[in-house]
């Protein structure tokens, strides 16, 4: 008699509304003592199949078996009695707890718990499978990769014998990274049944025992990983085969473009956010900023735009006629006057980037709406913009009428950067400019990117992935700390080096 799995779905189909079909009858199965790699492109309904698993959604046809024995799966309580924990992307912790606080939150149990015990059992967990964990330690006060410890030991002391990880190391070092894997494998062998969403192909074949691929909602099939390549994923993804190399041209016509001077950057409620940071952006090259997430580099590029108050420091910009402004002391308006080309794709797309209410060509009209007023608008160049940006981006929707928040946020992001591209920049400064979007996709932005920097653009570009990074950029700034810890030649430089200088720790320069 075969052992039955740990994890069976049969025929699992979601539907939102009557038009949207996040799963279509969908296979999956995850043996007892593997890691399970789900794969898929932006939308193709991952996680929509995951949280039917973690009792977020109940799906509306299919079978879901645990252990051989069909269940229903009507709440997260319901998947938890089952023994499957999911650890999401953006941690669920409560900051002035302790992690054996967060770790213990809403389990029932005596009104007055022996807390030695549970911070006893804690070591226990934490001792098994590796981890580095102290139960006294407030959330406040942790590391990111802290944090994603304690959500996995607390899924754990509920007793998980499934654990669903949602893009587990999209906010770690290449360090954080080797030391996680390390803890799964550990888990692995101890008989533990592991699910990975991730987008990072390297980081698959390094991890997973076995990969399942969904497309367009649909299960495509499963391989053994020590039988695939990057290659033959991404055509099981996209269904046909991609270049995945990013065409990393040399600098040419370099010239500083913008110099940052030491700037203070603070917090409303006064925290340091940035503290004396300096660097030069060039013209003809990418500039990538690397850090863990949360340590400056969204208030950077906001200062750069003008956007965000900075306490000290000035911001400089050398026009390629040879003047100089001051950008520290202008607002975003008195920039723009002033005829300075910068270009700027916020890391939050509707808060900053685009009305969500608005169709594609007033969004594209947003650049230009203070050049003036008239009695009428001209509306067809921003909407043989909107037609160029759909085209060449592959923008999924249905008209250009349609307002931008109906569309996917991927869509959404292609949607602007197409727009800023499209004016021409002088520099060019991106947030997380591939988040959210496909393989295809993304390298369509790459490829933008370096058209821009061919054209003479200086590029600052913010990054999660080191890969890309790396691959990408001309040069790597890395925060650490809300302070430069570092700038490196991306050609010369390797991914730990930059790894090392995130965590503040010395690379080679």
């Amino acid at each position: 008699m075969t052992t039955p799995y740990a994890i069976e779905l049969k025929d699992i189909t979601k539907r939102f509304g009557s038009k949207v079909i996040a799963n279509d009858h969908v296979q999956l199965t995850l043996k007892k003592g593997e890691i399970l790699s789900i794969l898929g492109e932006n939308g193709s309904g991952k996680t929509t199949l995951m949280n039917m698993l973690s009792g977020i959604y109940f799906p509306d046809e299919g079978q879901i078996f645990v252990n051989g024995k069909e269940v229903l799966i009507r709440s997260p309580r319901d998947s938890f009695d089952l023994g499957i924990g999911m650890i999401h992307q953006h941690f669920k912790l409560i900051d002035i707890l302790t992690a054996a606080e967060n770790i213990i939150l809403g389990l029932d149990g005596p009104s007055r718990l022996n807390m030695k015990e549970v911070k006893a059992k804690i070591n226990e967990l934490t001792g098994k499978y590796g981890f580095d964990l102290n139960p006294d330690q407030k959330i406040y006060d942790m590391s990111v990769s802290q944090k994603q410890t304690v959500e996995i030991v607390k899924v754990l002391y509920r007793g998980a014998d499934v654990l669903i990880l949602d893009e587990p190391t999209a906010v770690l070092t290449p360090q954080e990274t080797t030391r996680l894997f390390k803890v799964l494998k550990n888990m692995r062998d101890a008989g533990k049944s592991i699910i990975i969403i991730t987008h990072k192909l390297n980081e698959v074949l390094e991890i997973s025992d076995r990969v399942s691929v969904l497309r367009k909602g649909k299960y495509v099939g499963s391989v053994e990983t020590r039988d695939a390549t990057v290659e033959s994923l991404t055509e099981m993804m996209v269904g046909e085969k991609v270049s995945l190399d990013i065409e990393r041209t040399k600098p040419q016509g370099v010239e500083i473009r913008v110099e940052v001077r030491g700037i203070n950057v603070r917090s409303h409620e006064g925290v340091h956010i940035l503290r004396d940071v300096s660097f030069v952006a060039r013209s003809g090259e990418i500039l990538g900023i690397a850090g863990i997430s949360g340590n400056g580099q969204k208030e950077l590029l906001e200062a750069i735009a003008g956007l965000q108050e900075i306490e000290s420091g000035e911001i400089l910009y050398d026009a390629p006629d040879g003047t100089v402004s001051k950008l520290s002391e202008m607002k975003p308006e008195e920039i723009y006057k002033l005829n300075i080309h910068l270009a700027f794709v916020p890391e939050d797309r509707l808060g900053m980037g685009l009305v969500g209410s608005m169709d594609l060509i007033d969004n594209m009209m947003i650049r230009s709406y203070k050049d003036g007023w008239r009695p009428y608008v001209d509306r067809r160049p921003p909407r043989k913009l909107a037609e160029e940006v759909v085209e060449k981006l592959e923008v999924q929707t249905p008209s250009i009428s349609t307002p931008v928040s109906r569309l996917s946020g991927g869509n959404v992001q292609k949607i602007l950067v197409g727009r800023e591209i499209a004016t021409s920049p002088t520099v060019l400064m991106v947030a997380y400019p591939v988040r959210g979007l496909d393989i295809n996709s993304s390298y369509a932005i790459y490829n933008l990117l370096n058209e821009q920097k061919q054209k003479g653009a200086a590029v600052i570009c913010v990054g999660e992935d080191l890969d890309v990074l790396m691959e990408l950029c001309d040069k790597i700034l890395v925060l650490a700390g809300g302070r430069v810890s570092g700038i490196v030649n991306a050609r010369k430089s390797t991914k730990e080096e930059v790894g090392l200088l995130m965590t503040g720790g010395k690379g080679d320069k």
